[in-house]
């Protein structure tokens, strides 16, 4: 499983189309174990784009504090699953966290 984590200040970027950076961070689901750890800088923000890129990049699940419908809904096109109302928290925590069952999400931060 590869989880990907939009950043900004080294925390969840609340939102995700125009974050700094992205972690991708494979992890085995059984032994909820971090495997490894990548920080890729995205390509400039362009609606319907980002879909296709992290898809190329083998992310299975997005962790977002806010993110759009329609992102949503070509991440869902991509096999990707989106979990959306995360925390401005280090990567690594929210990762855990949704492996362990307790991340907590909130309202979807992004309203379009």
């Amino acid at each position: 499983m590869r989880i990907a984590i939009p950043v900004a200040n080294g925390v969840l970027c609340m939102h995700f189309g125009h974050c700094e950076k992205f972690f991708l961070i494979d992890v085995d689901p059984e032994t909820k174990k971090i495997l490894k750890k990548e920080e890729v800088i995205p390509p400039p923000h362009q609606p319907g784009l980002l879909p296709p890129w992290l898809a190329e990049r083998s992310v299975t699940v997005i962790i977002a504090g806010g993110m759009g419908q329609r992102a949503q809904a070509l991440f869902a096109e991509q096999n990707i699953s989106v979990v959306v109302g995360a925390a401005a928290a280090p990567p690594e925590n929210l990762v855990h966290e949704y492996l362990s069952g307790t991340l907590k999400t909130g309202e979807n931060t992004c309203d379009h």
